[in-house]
């Protein structure tokens, strides 16, 4: 079944210095080019979700769509853009700044929202839930635009009221690491250039 993707890399990234997170360089290319490589293998639309530095995101050649309102809703916002503008039924959110995703993400992901006829399945891995590694159908647009104008912002919270299923990554914990400072980003191209990470 055909799947969209949204890159979410809308947030302010606080604890970057303020630096878009999506455009930090790891190994040479931005954060978001390495998600992009292995997202693309994966969906077949292919969404950034931006509010700063519109034209660098615009030249890696997908659509780029800012927040609607000027509030901080966080990375439900991005949801609620990715459903509303997908072309396909099924939409995969992760954020930009998690560079080693699962290749297999969208594949499981779907796999057990068939098996369990949920509407949205979220990765987990060791114990830990990833609320924005997530797979859901369009059809949970009018609960997350209702959610939001009561003012709710809880991604999970959000998620569990759906037919929710959460999905087992553990073989690939290291997958999900996310770079939320510039120490993070040191620490993990140091690790890089150390081994070769293939997974």
């Amino acid at each position: 079944m055909p799947i969209s993707a949204i890159i979410l890399s809308g947030g302010r990234a606080t604890r970057m210095n303020g630096v878009d997170k999506g455009l930090v360089l790891l190994q040479n290319k931005p954060l978001i080019q390495h998600v992009i490589e292995r997202l693309t293998p994966q969906v077949d639309e292919i969404l950034i979700n931006a509010n700063r530095e519109l034209p660098s995101y615009q030249a890696f050649g997908y659509s780029v769509l800012q927040d609607e309102v000027e509030d901080f809703l966080g990375p439900l916002a991005g949801f609620s853009l990715g459903l509303q503008n997908a072309k396909h039924d099924y939409v995969l959110t992760v954020p930009c700044d998690s560079p080693l995703l699962p290749i297999d993400l969208a594949q499981r992901l779907m796999a057990a929202l068939v098996e369990h006829k949920a509407e949205i399945a979220v990765a987990t891995s060791d114990g830990s839930t990833h609320p924005v590694f997530c797979l859901c159908k369009k059809t949970t647009l009018p609960s997350l635009t209702a959610y939001l104008q009561q003012g709710e912002r809880r991604v999970s919270a959000w998620q569990k009221i759906q037919q929710y299923i959460e999905v087992d990554f553990s073989d690939c914990n290291e997958a999900f690491t996310n770079l939320n400072t510039l120490e993070d980003l040191a620490a993990l191209e140091l690790k890089l250039s150390e081994i070769n990470y293939s997974k």
